[in-house]
């Protein structure tokens, strides 16, 4: 499997591609449409061997300078680089206590989930 993955990352060579069939292995199932591929599928492959190596590593950057013979700042610059590439993650606004108490009143939060909120 992980050399077909290679195979089709060099062959569409970055370019955004649809997959339009996607068949489970283990049954006669088929699906088709057009699907879009995961953001981390979307890396080129050289970045997704980046990022499993950071993961298996626990995030350890002392690790991954070992693993590719790189400096601190250059493991971090990278890490920075790709991640730029993943903003499909939007943190959630912390609710300061204002901004709850005015939700209540507006009847948008009930008064459990503002007690919640406020003993945070």
């Amino acid at each position: 499997m992980l050399k077909d993955w290679q195979e089709m990352t060099r062959l569409t060579q970055g370019k955004p591609i649809i997959v339009e069939r996607i068949r489970l292995i283990d049954g006669d199932i088929a699906i088709e449409g057009g699907f879009e591929l995961p953001p981390l599928a979307r890396l080129p492959l050289e970045e997704q061997v980046f990022i499993a190596a950071f993961i298996r590593c626990h995030g350890s950057i002392k690790e991954m300078e070992r693993i590719f013979g790189i400096s601190y700042p250059t493991v971090k610059n990278r890490l920075d680089r790709i991640s730029k590439k993943l903003d499909f993650i939007e943190p959630l606004p912390l609710n300061t206590t204002e901004e709850t108490l005015e939700e209540l009143e507006r009847g948008e939060i009930t008064a459990e989930e503002a007690i919640q909120r406020l003993s945070r």
